[in-house]
């Protein structure tokens, strides 16, 4: 009886994770079909080819580039940010924490869009309007309070007595956190570095918003402007969907394992 209810949830699963991942192999499968098979419905690419690749590599890369660019420099501002913040909330007791929990938690309710409009009207004045710059602040806008919230509930579950022996042996706070707090971190951290530089590479709405005119545009509004230009070239268009994916995929499957470890941080205390 087991066994039998266990191959059912198997069979189930199966089913569930084909469905979902439909997508991703329809994308393939039409960036390996020929340009004059298009139109035809072909559950795999029977004459398979790399036009479709090779045309989205050469217009492109730099816009692969511009997303790695914002994407880093997202990550080293959120962790910047974020970290201190935290360390602030679970350790030093700040004034107020529990008031700015809320705050931070209110801030990622808000619609990305509502946001857009705000740093476009900043932005006009500032004259940061389509700047790499201006994209990376407005992506770590996303990522900084997802990755307080992270670092205070780790921080948090940290042994009083380490941060105790610090300050004996003559830390101050700053001392304690780049010492001691922030090494003890490390996969709070590389989650935090992986969901800030995934919300950078997907984004979209700040893109369109923000960077439209910009000489150097992120891959998701290269792709958006690549749509409308080759309406016919949807082999290409899907080649470059695959390619935009990679890096993310492939930071999720290396990093899979510290990501569970740093989202379920602090969860129980001993």
């Amino acid at each position: 009886m087991t066994a039998t209810r266990t191959w059912w949830k198997t069979g189930l699963g199966l089913v569930f994770t084909a469905v979902m991942l439909f997508p991703v192999y329809w994308m393939v499968n039409v960036s390996l079909t020929p340009t004059n098979e298009l139109r035809q419905t072909n559950w795999f690419p029977v004459h398979p080819t790399f036009e479709g690749f090779e045309s989205a590599l050469g217009q492109q890369l730099p816009a692969l580039g511009t997303s790695l660019a914002i994407g880093a420099g997202c990550v080293l501002l959120t962790v910047v940010i974020a970290a201190p913040a935290g360390y602030a909330l679970a350790i030093l007791n700040l004034r107020g924490g529990r008031a700015l929990n809320f705050l931070l938690l209110v801030a990622q309710m808000v619609p990305a869009v509502v946001m857009a409009m705000g740093f476009y009207a900043i932005y006009v004045r500032l004259g940061m309007l389509n700047t790499v710059w201006g994209l990376i602040i407005a992506d770590s806008t996303i990522a900084v309070p997802f990755g307080v919230l992270l670092y205070t509930t780790f921080m948090a579950g940290i042994p009083k007595e380490l941060i105790q022996a610090a300050r004996v042996d003559g830390a101050g706070a700053w001392g304690t956190f780049t010492k001691i707090v922030l090494p003890v971190s490390r996969n709070s951290t590389l989650t935090v570095s992986l969901f800030a530089f995934l919300w950078a590479w997907s984004d979209f709405i700040f893109a369109s918003t923000l960077n439209r005119a910009s000489e150097y545009v992120p891959i998701t509004l290269g792709i958006y402007q690549y749509i409308g230009n080759n309406t016919t070239q949807w082999n290409a268009i899907m080649a470059t969907a695959v390619v935009a994916s990679l890096p993310a995929a492939i930071l999720l499957v290396v990093a899979q394992r510290y990501v569970a470890a740093g989202v379920t941080a602090g969860a129980v205390k001993d």
